[in-house]
């Protein structure tokens, strides 16, 4: 039987049915996962607190100490995870360090990244956290490799729903 599928979307198959398998999800290994899956080297995931609306850094790879004051809690609205939970899509920069769209928060350039990414975590058009990933080179993500991100996405929301019951 002939199977039509990229590689990037068979190997995130594999790894969501892998997430969807977790019980007690290990959020560092989680996005490394993400990383290394997309050949990227920098990343964050985000958990919503749903009291405060708030963004939660809960895993971070490539992200220098001293931004941590500045990404351990993010508002809904601001930078790039902030707004991709706002508009509840992807976001992305080809050239972070040259963007001027506003997206990019001036302390985001610090991460020495350009191709970057960020997908809300999704279920049932509820938000839950966001899951953003990073290139060291300028890069625009095509089509299939934001489905793909968003799916990963989506499966990491389940397990955030899960684990506040």
């Amino acid at each position: 039987m002939y199977n039509n599928k990229s590689p990037e979307t068979m190997k995130s198959e594999d790894m969501i049915a892998s997430i969807k398998s977790t019980k007690n999800p290990d959020w560092q290994q989680l996005l490394e996962q993400t990383l290394q899956l997309f050949d990227c080297v920098t990343g964050t995931l985000h958990v919503l607190n749903p009291k405060t609306t708030i963004l939660e850094l809960r895993a971070r790879q490539g992200i220098p100490d001293f931004l941590l004051p500045k990404m351990t809690e993010i508002p809904v609205g601001k930078g790039m995870a902030g707004i991709a939970a706002e508009r509840k899509e992807a976001v992305q920069v080809c050239n972070l360090q040259t963007d001027d769209s506003g997206v990019v928060r001036p302390g985001a350039k610090d991460t020495k990244v350009e191709g970057a990414i960020t997908a809300p975590m999704l279920l049932d058009g509820k938000l839950y956290g966001t899951l953003g990933i990073a290139k060291k080179e300028p890069y625009e993500f095509n089509e299939s490799e934001t489905d793909s991100l968003m799916a990963i996405a989506a499966s990491m929301a389940l397990l955030v729903k899960d684990s506040e019951n």
